[in-house]
């Protein structure tokens, strides 16, 4: 079939033109609308003895049964993890309460910072140790005492020199007054000294599952404090809220504690820097509901996660999760399975978008450029008929006229007509068959198809 060069040009130009959009498409949704998940995932925790890096092994377990790869980053404590994410070394972290503009107050810092809370996960309380002292009336009583503050710069250390600064153990510029010694040691190496009479006290900021807090809770030689002024202290510093661990909770046999403890507390943040993939996001909260979500010596089953009392503020995801839960497609498909089928969804109704109306547009325009090539070749079929009256074709000129119609019958031939335009091609062939005839006559009879 020959088909003119033009018409060839014109439709690979369309069809070029509709696969770049296809393409330009595709690649708009799976690279930048959605992304895939990347598999491998960096969470900052704190120290290896501590309560947030057992937490973390509990995600990257949780993590690696659904295809990723949690590569745990230990640290100093709160403080790092907090410049870990602001600096972009890290995606997801443990991040003590008092520590974010929300629960200090800051709410402009809280508006411009990227980061974003998912959840709170527990309580945090403080801890406060010793043998023999006789806390109950403040922390007064630890002038003059070596006292166990936790690593210099961590959130453990702002937590307790902002309760020594406010029972005036140290000045406001935070040098200690009347001979008490700060020292920087915390978890597992605070409680060795505590128990070997290295340290007078030590103050703790863990969850009560810390290994550090749960070795020294179930030594009966030391005594925990309780403070009688927790409610005032937790409106003097918003982080705070005033908790109760309740009598024989820690060891009901042996009714540990004796007696109820009154306990300041913050609360843990899973923060997630702004480059995390919101199908992470989702799957982070899946895991803190699994982990979180049972009772422990301070909450009951159900109290956390909890999008309440955060440090930032909230992501999107985890207000989404919260009123609704997983997304749909989470809710039935495995982990991988989901993302694939979301991103599929994603990329089929812009498509459809596209195609719906061109696939309604395609039979008329076909139609059309049919009926086109039709006129054309009866056009053809005109100027020849009229050369053809106009003066007696030479042996050249006959031969191009015989060539002409025997093109025209080819196309029309090979050409893939629909059904009704069967008569209009019915008579194009007879007019191609009376054109052939008038070619043939000027031959026998030339004189009467001579000029005038």
């Amino acid at each position: 079939m020959h088909v003119p060069a033009s018409m060839n040009r014109k439709w690979l130009t369309l069809w070029a033109v509709l696969a770049a959009l296809i393409a330009v498409l595709t690649w708009g949704v799976l690279h930048v609308v959605s992304p895939w998940p990347p598999r491998l995932l960096t969470m900052s925790t704190g120290a290896a003895d501590g309560a947030y890096y057992q937490f973390g092994l509990k995600y990257q377990r949780i993590l690696k049964a659904n295809g990723i790869n949690l590569v745990l980053q230990p640290s100093s404590g709160a403080v790092e993890n907090l410049q870990r994410l602001n600096d972009g070394t890290t995606s997801v972290a443990f991040v003590q309460g008092g520590l974010g503009p929300l629960t200090r107050g800051l709410q402009k810092q809280a508006d411009d910072t990227p980061l974003r809370s998912l959840a709170t996960i527990g309580f945090e309380p403080v801890w406060i140790f010793s043998h023999t002292l006789d806390l109950s009336g403040g922390l007064s009583a630890l002038t003059g005492k070596r006292v166990a503050v936790g690593v210099a710069g961590s959130g453990n250390y702002k937590v307790a020199v902002d309760l020594l600064r406010a029972y005036g153990v140290i000045d406001p510029q935070g040098q200690p007054r009347g001979g008490t010694a700060l020292v920087n040691e915390g978890g597992l190496a605070a409680a060795a000294e505590l128990e070997h009479h290295q340290i007078d006290a030590t103050i703790m900021v863990a969850a009560p599952q810390a290994p550090a807090v749960q070795r020294l809770l179930a030594n009966p030689a030391l005594h925990l404090a309780s403070l009688v002024q927790t409610e005032g202290l937790a409106r003097r510093f918003p982080y705070f809220q005033s908790i109760s661990l309740k009598r024989g909770s820690v060891d009901p046999q042996h009714n540990l504690p004796p007696q109820d403890v009154a306990l300041l507390a913050t609360t843990a943040n899973l923060v997630i820097a702004p480059s995390l993939h919101p199908a992470l996001a989702y799957l982070l909260l899946e895991a803190a509901t699994r982990i979180h979500h049972g009772a422990s010596l301070l909450n009951r089953p159900g109290d956390f996660p909890s999008p309440m009392a955060t440090d930032f503020p909230l992501a999107e995801e985890a207000d989404h999760y919260f009123r609704s839960g997983r997304p749909f497609l989470q809710q039935y498909l495995p982990f991988w399975a989901a993302i694939f089928v979301q991103r599929l969804i994603l990329l089929l109704v812009p498509l459809l978008a596209i195609l719906v109306p061109l696939l309604r547009i395609l039979p008329p325009l076909f139609h059309w450029k049919q009926q086109s090539r039709l006129f054309r070749r009866y056009g053809e079929l005109k100027y020849l008929e009229r050369e053809l009256a106009s003066r007696v074709l030479d042996d050249a000129g006959r031969e191009r006229a015989h060539a002409q119609l025997d093109r025209i019958e080819s196309d029309v031939a090979h050409a893939k007509f629909p059904l009704d335009f069967s008569d209009r091609v019915y008579t194009l062939r007879q007019h191609v068959d009376y054109v052939r005839a008038q070619i043939d006559r000027q031959i026998n009879h030339p004189t009467e198809h001579s000029s005038p």
